[in-house]
C-alpha cells in the first residue's frame, strides 16, 4: 500500500476524539481523509449516509466480515461497528492521510493486519472529568452512560499498556491536546503537503 500512514485515533467516548480531528481537518485541509466506517445503527439526525456512516444492516455486515472485507469491528450497546479495507484504500489512492477512529478492541485487531498506521491514545485526565462530559452531553440513559463509562474504564486501563501506541495524549487542555497531536503527525502532514505543492 502506498500513500501516506494512516493515523489510528483510540480513547473513551467523551475524551475529545472528535473535537480534536475537527480542528486537524479544518486546519490542515486537504491532508486529511476519513475511512467512512460502517454501522448497524440508524442514522441520528443529520447525518447522511456515506458521509457520516455506511449505513447498512446486521446481514450485510456479517457477510463482509466472514468475507475478510474488515479492519476491525466491534460491537457496541447492540449495534455493529467496522472499517472496511475499500474505505482505507479511498482515502490513501486520494495521497490523503487515512484516519481511524476505533475503540481499544479495534486497535488490537488492526495490530493483526498490514496496515502500520501511527496508534494515538486521546485519554481524559480522570474518569470524573469523562463523566461529567458525558453527562453534560445529555444524549445517554443513565445505562448507557453506565455502560460507556465501564468500556472508558478499561480503555484507560489498556492505553497504559507498553507497545500498544506509539503516543498516549491526556485531554485536559485542548490547546496543548491539540499541539501534541499535530506534533505527533507533522511528519507525514509534510510528506501530504510537498507531494502536492
Amino acid at each position: 500500500m502506498s500513500g501516506p500512514r494512516p493515523v489510528v485515533l483510540s480513547g473513551p467516548s467523551g475524551a475529545g476524539k472528535s473535537t480534536l480531528l475537527k480542528r486537524l481537518m479544518k486546519e490542515h485541509e486537504g491532508v486529511f481523509g476519513f475511512s467512512v466506517s460502517h454501522t448497524t445503527r440508524n442514522p441520528r439526525p443529520g447525518e447522511e449516509d456515506g458521509k457520516d456512516y455506511h449505513f447498512t444492516t446486521r446481514e450485510a455486515m456479517q457477510e463482509g466480515i466472514d468475507k475478510g472485507e474488515f479492519i476491525e469491528h466491534a460491537e457496541f450497546s447492540g449495534n455493529m461497528y467496522g472499517t472496511s479495507k475499500a474505505s482505507v484504500e479511498d482515502v490513501r489512492a486520494k495521497n490523503l492521510i487515512c484516519i481511524l477512529d476505533v475503540d481499544i478492541q479495534g486497535v488490537k485487531r488492526i495490530k493483526e493486519t498490514d496496515l502500520n498506521p501511527i496508534y494515538v491514545s486521546i485519554q481524559p485526565p480522570s474518569m470524573d472529568a469523562l463523566e461529567k462530559r458525558l453527562r453534560d452531553r445529555q444524549t445517554e440513559t443513565e445505562e448507557s452512560l453506565q455502560k460507556r463509562l465501564e468500556a472508558a474504564r478499561v480503555d484507560m486501563e489498556l492505553s497504559k499498556e507498553p507497545g500498544v501506541f506509539d503516543a498516549v495524549i491526556i485531554n485536559d487542555d485542548l490547546e496543548k491536546a491539540y499541539e501534541e497531536l499535530k506534533e505527533i503527525l507533522d511528519e507525514e502532514i509534510k510528506k501530504v503537503q510537498e507531494a502536492k505543492s
